[in-house]
């Protein structure tokens, strides 16, 4: 049996009476809703509720799931003890959920940190869904037990396939299923909010909201991972989850409430499957999109991102240096320079190494180097494998001379990267990357790269790059 329901919902602490103490009032259209929804949730008297939570246990490879049989929770870190929580797992759904993805080699299981106590991300949800329950205890016989899923760092895409694996779960127990997408919008969408406003807030709501209110979980994908991050959001990656969770299947989608009253964005959806629709392989729709793209970007790429792209695939393939071609422009065989050889999956970067000063013979010795590092020896991520060379997006940054500058005055985010110096440590941030708006952000993550700290003194060099595409 697949999942009989889902449903997108905030998690404000502010709403549980006990902890608003009033201020929830402002709110109460999301209280109608919530309780609307909860009132639906206990009628489908569902055995099992999954519930997907920005505040689980989260790993930025790796998707967790709460293991154990019981779990706690209260709102006591909230000024409100008083609302507590116990809850069953549905340790055979669990164990089902952590089975698949060991056959699929897929990220996702128990592993790791054993946090019983409950966040808010869930208990939020719970007490609308217990409160009903109370309420309707007549004439609701079925109590459920819980799942507790997090987000991970990953890309979006393996966020659908961890859904499309929790989907696979509950088929195979034949689990009465609910699943719930925790997550809060927009936290910028004003400027007396907690965390101040960015155009980005109340555009991501506005989008949101809408391709949630029709379903059209494939526009999930279209949302840039910098633009969430200006946006400031919490949910995207759960609802990505619940899409999974959803895929192949038609739904009768319904929006039931959005506010932003204090700041923060909170949206209410239902989703009702209605049997099965392979127009709603969205994953797939995504990919093969996605390769046509990169298929065009290869065939337009340069002589410096196609030479990028044979060294990675010799090494990665065969493990061998690429000897350079003798067909290059006479530039790349003479002239030297540092260069930064990017790499994106999905995306997301999977990898990014470079040289400040040349160190190879010539240009094209030195995007082999680098390509090769970028690809296999970037001590943020584990070496790209075989399979995941059609889905690479390559790019190749050819830095000028540095240039000492007295002030971050003579900085330019756009134009310029920056080299932050201290204490024998050197830390480089290429310019124009998405996300990076402000000469501080530029600093302030060049510093961190380099480990020099916030308040340490710095020497600073600008330089200017070519990038080939």
């Amino acid at each position: 049996m697949p999942v009989i329901a889902a449903f997108m919902v905030p998690h404000p602490p502010l709403i549980v009476p006990a902890v608003g103490r009033g201020g929830e009032a402002q709110i109460a259209e999301t209280t109608k809703a919530y309780e609307e929804i909860a009132s639906q949730i206990a009628a489908l008297q569902p055995e099992t509720i999954i519930i997907s939570s920005p505040h689980a246990v989260m790993y930025a490879d790796y998707f967790h799931i709460s293991p154990g049989k019981e779990a706690f929770g209260s709102f006591s870190q909230f000024r409100a003890p008083s609302v507590s929580f116990h809850e069953k797992y549905d340790t055979e759904l669990v164990k089902r959920i952590t089975e698949l993805a060991e056959k699929n080699s897929f990220p996702a299981g128990s592993l790791g940190e054993r946090d019983r106590e409950l966040d808010h991300g869930v208990m939020v949800p719970l007490y609308f869904i217990r409160k009903k329950y109370q309420e309707m205890k007549n004439t609701v016989k079925q109590d459920f037990k819980i799942v507790r899923v997090g987000l991970s760092g990953l890309p979006l895409t393996d966020h659908y396939r961890f859904g499309q694996l929790i989907r696979e779960a509950v088929e195979k127990t034949g689990r009465r299923t609910v699943f719930v997408a925790s997550g809060d919008l927009s936290h910028k969408l004003q400027a007396a909010g907690p965390y101040g406003f960015a155009p980005e807030g109340p555009e991501y709501d506005s989008r949101i909201m809408d391709v949630c209110s029709r379903g059209a979980f494939g526009e999930l994908f279209d949302f840039e991972e910098s633009f969430c991050e200006k946006a400031a959001e919490c949910g995207h990656r759960s609802f990505v989850i619940m899409a999974g969770v959803l895929d192949g299947t038609a739904v009768r989608a319904k929006a039931y409430s959005h506010q932003d009253i204090t700041g923060v964005g909170y949206g209410i959806c239902s989703f009702y499957p209605e049997g099965e629709d392979e127009k709603r392989r969205f994953l797939d729709t995504y990919l093969v999109k996605l390769q046509e793209e990169i298929e065009t970007q290869k065939d337009n790429s340069d002589e410096y991102v196609r030479l990028a792209r044979k060294a990675l695939e010799s090494w990665i393939l065969e493990k061998k240096r690429l000897p350079m071609p003798k067909d290059l422009p006479e530039e790349m065989k003479t002239k030297k320079a540092g260069t930064f050889v990017s790499i994106h999956e999905y995306g997301h970067l999977r990898g990014c190494i470079g040289t400040i000063l040349p160190v190879e013979s010539c240009i094209a010795q030195e995007i082999i180097s680098n390509a090769i590092s970028a690809s296999t020896r970037d001590p943020r991520f584990d070496p790209i494998t075989p399979a995941e060379l059609k889905w690479l997006e390559i790019s190749v940054d050819i830095l000028g001379d540095p240039v000492p500058i007295d002030s971050p005055d003579q900085l330019d985010v756009k134009r310029y990267g920056v080299i932050v110096s201290a204490r024998g440590k050197r830390g480089l941030l290429l310019p124009d990357l998405p996300g990076v708006d402000t000469v501080e952000q530029q600093i302030s993550i060049a510093r961190q790269k380099a480990g020099i700290g916030p308040e340490e003194k710095v020497s600073l060099q600008r330089f200017e790059v070519v990038r080939h595409l």
